[in-house]
């Protein structure tokens, strides 16, 4: 059982019996004394996409969704659809832009550490690694002798993702990016 703190994109959750997945979070720091973090998350039935959202304090306890999760790779896209493979039965899945809507830009051809979350053995959603690295392939150049101070410059990745990293990046380099912020962590 999940606190509400807990929760990241992809976790799939039981909500009166119906299972949703977590597609955004909205964190709410109120700035009055005593005051308690809350959690403003956009959920999606699993079976149906309807929306649903929900606010929550960060030590409320949620149910996790009765779904088995499996390990597999990021195969291939053809037009909106998505194609997943079992890393263990070889076994092909697949999922539309809207069900990992989000998601996409992290995904990177061959890219494993993905868990499927199935219900009654149809494919309902993933769950991202925590971070992946992928290549820069256009940003400013470096700046020598700039300033100790920590600026950054927006750069693109392969997959188009578009991030901020710090100036003495450059093209070509490939960089550690954490799934659930989208920022940069660290050189890959």
């Amino acid at each position: 059982m999940p606190k509400a703190n807990e929760l990241k994109q992809g976790t799939a959750i039981e909500i009166n019996g119906e299972p949703y997945i977590v597609k955004k979070i909205d964190v709410r720091n109120p700035t009055s004394r005593g005051a308690t973090t809350l959690y403003k998350i956009r959920f999606a039935h699993m079976k149906t996409k309807q929306k649903l959202d929900e606010t929550y304090k960060s030590d409320d306890m949620l149910k996790a969704a009765d779904c088995s999760r499996i390990p597999v790779q990021y195969s291939y896209q053809d037009s909106d659809t998505y194609y997943f493979m079992n890393t263990e039965t070889y076994e092909q899945y697949s999922l539309s832009a809207e069900d990992i809507e989000g998601q996409i830009e992290y995904l990177s051809e061959g890219l494993e550490g993905i868990v499927m979350l199935l219900m009654d053995d149809a494919a309902l959603g993933i769950e991202l690694p925590a971070s992946i690295a992928l290549q820069i392939v256009e940003t400013p150049p470096a700046m020598k002798g700039s300033s100790a101070t920590s600026r950054t410059k927006p750069a693109k990745l392969t997959t188009g993702l578009e991030i901020q990293v710090p100036e003495y990046i450059e093209t070509g380099e490939i960089v550690k990016v954490n799934t659930e912020t989208g920022k940069f962590m660290s050189r890959a």
